[in-house]
């Protein structure tokens, strides 16, 4: 993974100091509120309901043990003993005080991590899958160029006052578990037949109030031309975005203002500017930064390990885990691991005690090479796991909570923080997630339905990416009280949707049943083996509204 420079360890600490200047001259009342504003949030330093919340950078999802154990000593001292895991792969702690924050940030500046651009009007966090650099069906490792974005983004002068902000997301795999349909700019990376690297480049997606599916305007971009042409898109957004509606600020406002034709045409014109110019990447840059990214010696391990047949033989619990956070790896004999973070009512989706990250760090070391990464969904990933090791890690998982094989069903809910602690939310997300995790405990139930996705968002900023949840749930507000819209027909990846509301809204103590009757609806008119957003595609929303309204109204009666 990429280590800091002495370029990178000067500017974030030269940052960190600038930024405890800043909180004492606001603690001493020479600053006002208004002015502190900008500074903390710059700093990734929020105002939420009950205290300051606090979001860490991890760059494209990618950690080490170190930090990992840096982590769980900041949720240790100076939180209430967990952090919470973002869809942007990054981590937030929502109880912190002011006056500590530049002593946080200190310490995570000694271990090479900061919380610059994970706030404000800025490009934020680089992401990519969660399994970049050892998915079996990768056709290229997309983090040297997630490093090179992160490098060229993070305090760029041009791009620090955007009018709103600004998400990338670059992955290659056959398979697209970035969701670059759903960010500003989305990037997928990939060979022609005679191995030369090209991008194909999609803009203006993006969730919130307004959801839309991002559109291609470049195929065949040469991977030289990435920071130039993404300069390109970012200049002609910097200069047409709105800045008087911050609903209509996103580019993904001004790509439909204007067309995709239009857009593409004033992006090309400004691209002949930059194309031969300075950001034109150099052969000797992307390997300086993929070097960092070189696999791990891996010894030899044999596919065919009799052992492990005869675990998955004889505990059923083992094999069930298996089958769903054990995924393939590129390496023979080795496997990568979906730690879930979603035990049920045990604890909120996201969220991970300290002694559960010096955990996942000591198994990090103890069954792989030291590198942890975050998922979008919300879970933990260990990238190298060898099969042989894998019961040994499962009994470990199960003993701290993180073992529950729930990985891509419909208790492996992505949900914001909400109400409890967001103070724009609309309602609460927390107590939702785990009503519906407490009516579906049944995980042989669960396995059988196969692949859901559920989403749940407090408010219409759509953190929880409830738009694209094979069923989604919005938080809003009805006259001062907490209801909820539900969402179908949702999806991530290449075939990406976005769900479409049922119809009127239900109050939080029907939501349960409410996904109840939705599953059932699936049951009854589902085909073989087939998933629930197949036999949705087939039949309709109109089975599901028949199933759930009259019987909602029963109920209400």
């Amino acid at each position: 993974m990429y280590l800091y420079d002495d370029y990178d360890r000067a500017l974030v600490f030269e940052r960190v100091a600038q930024f405890r200047d800043q909180v004492e001259r606001f603690l001493a009342g020479e600053l006002s509120e208004e002015e502190f504003l900008p500074l903390r949030l710059q700093n990734g330093l929020y105002m939420q309901k009950h205290a300051y919340m606090l979001r860490v950078a991890i760059p494209y999802g990618t950690l080490s043990a170190r930090q990992m154990r840096t982590l769980a000593s900041i949720a240790r001292d100076y939180d209430r003993g967990y952090g919470h895991i973002t869809t942007r792969q990054n981590m937030q702690f929502n109880w912190i005080e002011l006056a500590e924050v530049p002593d946080i940030l200190e310490r995570l500046a000694e271990v090479e991590m900061h919380a610059i651009q994970t706030s404000g009007n800025c490009v934020r966090n680089i992401t990519t899958e969660a399994f970049a650099g050892v998915a079996a069906d990768e056709i290229l490792d997309p983090r040297p160029l997630a490093e090179i974005l992160r490098q060229w983004s993070t305090i760029n002068p041009e791009f620090l006052y955007l009018p709103r902000k600004f998400k990338i997301a670059i992955c290659s795999a056959r398979e697209d578990r970035a969701a670059i349909m759903m960010h500003d700019i989305g990037l997928y990376l990939y060979r022609t037949r005679s191995g030369e690297m090209l991008l194909r480049v999609i803009v203006g997606g993006g969730l919130g109030r307004t959801p839309i599916l991002g559109l291609q305007i470049r195929e065949g971009l040469p991977w030289q031309h990435l920071l130039s042409y993404v300069e390109a898109v970012l200049r002609v957004y910097n200069r047409h975005g709105r800045r008087d509606n911050k609903y209509k600020a996103r580019i993904k406002i001004l790509v439909k203002a204007l067309g995709i034709e239009a857009f593409a045409k004033e992006v090309e014109e400004e691209w002949q500017h930059l194309k031969d110019g300075p950001a034109q990447l150099t052969e000797a840059e992307y390997q300086r930064v993929a070097s960092a990214f070189v696999a791990p010696d891996y010894p030899p391990r044999s596919e065919i390990d009799l052992d492990h047949g005869v675990r998955l033989a004889e505990n059923p619990g083992f094999a069930r885990w298996v089958s769903r956070n054990v995924q393939p790896h590129k390496v023979p004999g080795y496997t990568c691991v979906v730690l879930s973070t979603k035990p049920g009512m045990a604890s909120p989706p996201g969220d991970v005690r300290a002694e559960q990250m010096n955990a996942v760090a000591d198994w990090s070391e103890q069954f792989g090479f030291g590198e942890i990464r975050m998922a979008h969904e919300q879970n933990i990933v260990l990238p190298d796991v060898p099969k042989s090791l894998l019961f040994a890690l499962w009994q470990q998982a199960c003993e701290q909570g993180l073992g529950c094989a729930n990985v891509g069903l419909l208790t492996d809910i992505i949900a914001c923080p909400g109400g409890d602690f967001c103070a724009l939310a609309n309602a609460k997300s927390i107590p939702i997630a785990q009503g519906i995790q407490q009516r579906f405990e049944d995980l042989d139930y669960l396995h059988d339905l196969g692949d859901i996705s559920l989403n749940i968002s407090g408010c219409i900023n759509a953190c929880g990416h409830h738009h694209i949840g094979n069923i989604g749930i919005l938080g809003v507000d009805k006259n001062g009280s907490e209801w909820y819209q539900v969402t179908l027909g949702g999806a991530q990846g290449r075939d990406s949707t976005l769900g479409k509301v049922i119809g009127p809204s239900f109050s939080a103590a029907e939501i349960p049943q409410v996904i109840e009757w939705i599953i059932a609806t699936f049951v009854r008119y589902r085909e073989s083996e087939e998933l629930f957003i197949d036999t949705l595609n087939r039949i309709g929303l109109e089975p599901f509204k028949e199933r759930v309204y009259p019987k909602a109204q029963e109920a209400l009666a």
